[in-house]
């Protein structure tokens, strides 16, 4: 299985102490440089960027080829390249929350899967309480409303 993974995902997923439930779900991510730029970043969590200074051997970073990189005005860095490259590589998944980055990823034939499903998918496989990490996502800053969450809680009625 090929999975491309975008910034958020990760990032959230770490601050909430589910990174790991990625594995079990996918085996290896892979990320371009600009994502593992992203993370590194100053203005990151420094429990984020901790996590990409020593990152675990599922991780690759892997750039696109030049023959794909195609530019998104709208999108940023980390977005773009994982969309290229997830393009590229003709990936089973792209990790990504961002509504216009997973619009232009359906556009090209993609099949996305965002934090929350991620979270839904490892309660499933009992890797986590799906109430308790929701908790804590919101807790962590991340942005949904309330029809999201009772959606996403009513899916594993």
């Amino acid at each position: 299985m090929i999975v491309v993974a975008d910034t958020t995902p990760l990032n959230y997923l770490i601050l909430i102490g589910h990174i790991d439930t990625l594995e079990v779900q996918f085996g290896r991510i892979l990320i371009p440089p600009a994502v593992h730029e992203e993370m590194l970043d100053l203005n990151a969590p420094s429990s984020v960027r901790a996590w990409a200074k020593n990152p675990p051997h599922w991780l690759e970073i892997l750039s696109p080829s030049t023959a794909h990189k195609t530019l998104f005005p709208n999108l940023d860095p980390g977005e773009t390249e994982a969309i290229n490259l997830a393009e590229e590589l003709r990936s089973d998944w792209l990790l990504i929350d961002e509504a216009a980055g997973r619009d232009e990823a359906r556009r090209r034939g993609l099949q996305t899967i965002g934090t929350l499903g991620i979270l839904r998918n490892a309660h499933t496989l009992g890797l986590l309480d799906l109430r308790a990490a929701l908790a804590r996502l919101k807790d962590s800053g991340f942005h949904m409303s309330e029809a999201m969450l009772q959606d996403i809680l009513n899916s594993i009625l």
